[in-house]
């Protein structure tokens, strides 16, 4: 309240002060332009001067205040360009996620058009465009997010071949991703892209020259590395042997592919496996029996005990004498008491080889022991057993046998 009255007590000051001014200096204003005259009183020209002023301020206000409630409502005003922008952004990501590709791509493809960076806009209208089987439109869309954001090249060609390679076009993929390679050879993601591809595709052999790379890059973990290479190599057996026009170039061709790997690598049981089965497929009985033999006398593994038993060595005796040296180690070992009945079925040893089969069927229900067992008793009579070790087996092979309609034997 003090602050009112000491407000008040000033004006009235000020007015006076200015009243007797005026009233003793009344002073005189003169504009003469060209044919245009104006003369006034100093304080009437003032007074006049201070309205104009505040008329100009009062507009500006007023313009300020209808444009921006007009705004409001307005629907091509910038604040509402905003505004749906914003909206198609949220709809289109949430269409995306939730599978409404139609709905995405509209959304994503109008927030994209608006926005200063829209990349990931592009990307995603594309990817929903793609789902779509629109493969053109696909297309576009990634021209047009290289058209406004050239840095993006890497990130837009990743996009381009990750979604070529969800249409199955592979060879349009391995050539994106190889264009990206020479760009920019150490990418991860290019790198992770390209080992799926050469995996997928079944290309052993490139995926192969591009380990070191991944080692280097650590693109995967030591493994997901580790099983990779050794699928790799071990595929690359496989296919090695049917690469020349007889058994003797294939032959040498699995050789070269074998020479191949590291010292190390000829020690995995899983390319040893790989290597002794092409063996095995292409003649090479003996040498494939030697293999397995001096792998499983430096590391004893199921898989390679179970191959050892399909092999014919040079000396069956020598053979089956051989695995029995295994049984102390590993006695409940079902593949390998598999193997040696097999190896003793091989030498005519009928009671030996019944014996081990029985054993081994003991450990674990197998269809290969069912039928091998089978085929022996029924030789040896009981053909009773004999049918059931057959029917037990072929359930063991596919149970889903046993659960479709069979004929009850009544005449039609």
């Amino acid at each position: 309240m003090k602050r009112v009255y000491l407000l008040a007590v000033v004006a009235i000051a000020v007015a006076a002060a200015l009243g007797i001014a005026i009233a003793k200096h009344s002073g005189y204003v003169l504009i003469a332009y060209g044919g245009f005259r104006y003369q006034s009183g100093l304080w009437a020209a003032l007074g006049a001067l201070v309205a104009v002023v505040l008329c100009l301020l009062l507009a500006r206000y007023l313009i300020g205040l209808v444009l921006t409630s007009t705004g409001a409502v307005n629907p091509w005003s910038r604040r509402n360009r905003s505004r749906r922008t914003r909206i198609a952004i949220e709809q289109g990501q949430l269409d995306l996620a939730e599978g409404r590709w139609a709905s995405a791509q509209k959304h994503l493809q109008r927030a994209a058009e608006h926005e200063r960076h829209p990349l990931l806009y592009y990307l995603g209208a594309a990817r929903a465009a793609n789902e779509q089987g629109r493969t053109e439109d696909s297309d576009q869309l990634l021209e047009r997010a290289l058209e406004r954001q050239p840095q993006a090249e890497l990130a837009v060609a990743l996009t381009h071949a990750q979604l070529q390679m969800d249409r199955g076009d592979m060879d349009a993929a391995l050539e994106t991703l190889q264009a990206m390679q020479e760009r920019y050879p150490h990418n991860t993601q290019v790198l992770r892209l390209l080992q799926r591809l050469h995996r997928e595709r079944g290309e052993w052999p490139a995926l192969i020259r591009l380990l070191p790379e991944l080692r280097k890059g650590k693109v995967l973990s030591a493994g997901e590395l580790t099983a990779l290479e050794q699928r790799a190599w071990g595929e690359n057996l496989n296919l090695a042997s049917t690469r020349g026009e007889d058994r003797q170039s294939a032959r040498q061709s699995l050789e070269r592919a074998w020479q191949q790997l590291t010292s190390a690598q000829r020690q995995e049981p899983q390319l040893v496996l790989a290597y002794a089965e092409q063996l095995r497929q292409l003649g090479a009985q003996g040498e494939a029996e030697e293999v397995l033999r001096t792998a499983l006398k430096k590391q004893f593994e199921s898989h390679l005990a179970r191959l050892y038993g399909l092999v014919r060595g040079n000396d069956p005796a020598r053979q089956l004498q051989a695995a029995e040296g295994w049984l102390k180690d590993h006695g409940n070992d079902p593949s390998l008491l598999l193997t040696l009945g097999r190896l003793s079925l091989q030498n005519r040893l009928w009671g030996k080889a019944r014996d081990y089969l029985e054993s081994s069927l003991r450990l674990q229900r197998d269809p290969e022991t069912c039928a091998e067992l089978a085929r022996l008793l029924a030789s040896l009579g009981d053909t009773q057993r004999s049918n059931q070790l057959f029917q037990e087996g072929l359930g063991l092979l596919d149970e889903r046998l046993l659960a479709l309609p069979l004929p009850d034997g009544t005449p039609a």
